[in-house]
């Protein structure tokens, strides 16, 4: 991945596991490919429902929370507790160099796609020469 595109990623409040307000978190596992252009992020939100996914991009860091809320009925009585709810959160340093107009997200079987364009200003740009 190009140096120049993310230049840092910033962990937030979530290292890796930990509470905060009496939820837990977690950091989501991420892959992120570059092309000529776009960015292309891949995330695991197990659990994780579309309308309970929080995704914004301002000053060139790109913040993802999502929680994760589990239903049960109401008068139900745990006999075994081992599913731990909560939320993930995982933000990234992208600089100037994402086009936010065009970013568009899936969340498909709790992995959420996002394709980050890029500006035009960035793209590799091919020169033809002509025969003279």
């Amino acid at each position: 991945m190009s140096t120049q595109t993310l230049t840092k990623e910033s962990r937030g409040p979530a290292v890796n596991e930990g509470l905060r307000a009496g939820t837990r978190w977690y950091v989501p596992a991420v892959d992120i490919t570059e092309t000529d252009e776009e960015l292309l992020l891949v995330a695991e939100l197990p659990g994780v429902k579309p309308e309970d996914l929080d995704i914004q991009y301002q000053g060139g860091e790109l913040s993802i929370t999502g929680q994760v809320t589990p239903s049960y009925p109401p008068n139900a009585r745990f006999l075994l507790s081992e599913y731990a709810a909560g939320g993930y959160s995982r933000s990234f340093e992208l600089g100037e160099t994402i086009d936010s107009a065009r970013i568009s997200a899936e969340h498909k079987d709790g992995v959420l796609t996002l394709r980050l364009p890029k500006i035009e200003a960035v793209k590799p740009r091919r020169i033809t020469v002509k025969a003279g």
